[in-house]
């Protein structure tokens, strides 16, 4: 949704526009949204309590009621360099969340049918990674009954079936959720999403303790990969540019990037 443009959607991989009667290629058919409209759709995802959002506003983003993740753009404000809030929103990006039973399964079989292993899932923004996360750890929760951390940082994975072995740490950064889940919650698999640089000395504490660890990153090619990851994860699983959840590569980092085999 952005300002005084045509609303779109992104449609089994496909952009199209929102009309009046649903999905429309003609753009002179499309719903244009007003800077009202976005307001309106920032106020109602936080049911009309701006407070009780304002942390995530900072942040970027607003998880709604049933975990779709709507991402802002507007003026940033800032105070002693730090990000205060955004105002004035000109364009919204929202993500709506929603179980693909079995998306996971061929990961789980090439990857950890014969024992669980730390697995990294890359691929470039919206193409599945979160969707696979979430029947990952159902899968895992049905077949080893191990317990099993969602890390949540964003309120996306946790709204689905995850198995009756996961527990979810919600709207917390990660090395926090790592730190106080490790502690109470003795878990044996941890799942989170979208890794970077600064999440991986949390991991390492982790995997120190014992925990596997199963995650996804915004990486589009192997070769961009960077070392800090490359000693935490045993398989590295690169999903398809153009086909949503579709696997191009499993890579085994064992002595270097050897593409595992079915």
């Amino acid at each position: 949704m952005r300002e005084n443009k045509p609303i779109t959607v992104n449609h089994l991989g496909k952009y199209r526009y929102l009309g009046s009667r649903g999905f429309t290629d003609h753009r002179e058919s499309a719903l244009v949204c007003s800077r009202e409209d976005i307001a309106d759709c920032v106020y109602r995802a936080g049911k009309y309590s701006v407070y009780s959002i304002e942390e995530h506003i900072k942040k970027g983003f607003i998880t709604a009621e049933y975990g779709e993740r709507i991402g802002l753009a507007g003026e940033y404000v800032f105070e002693h360099g730090q990000p205060l809030t955004i105002r004035n929103f000109t364009s919204l990006c929202i993500r709506i969340p929603h179980e693909v039973i079995g998306c996971g399964e061929e990961i789980y079989r090439r990857c950890m049918s014969d024992k669980v292993r730390d697995v990294l899932i890359m691929s470039s923004p919206g193409l599945g990674k979160t969707t696979i996360l979430r029947d990952i750890a159902r899968i895992l929760a049905e077949k080893t009954k191990k317990n099993i951390l969602i890390c949540d940082e964003r309120g996306e994975i946790s709204n689905g079936n995850l198995g009756d072995s996961c527990d979810v740490i919600r709207f917390s950064d990660k090395n926090t959720a790592f730190e106080s889940g490790i502690r109470a919650l003795r878990p044996e698999i941890m799942i989170t999403d979208e890794l970077s640089v600064a999440d991986c000395a949390a991991l390492e504490k982790a995997k120190a303790a014992g925990v596997r660890m199963i995650a996804s990153a915004h990486f589009s090619n192997i070769s961009m990969v960077f070392p800090p990851f490359r000693k935490l994860f045993e398989r590295f699983v690169l999903l398809d540019e153009h086909i949503i959840g579709k696997i191009a590569e499993i890579y085994n980092a064992d002595g270097g990037w050897n593409t595992l085999e079915c």
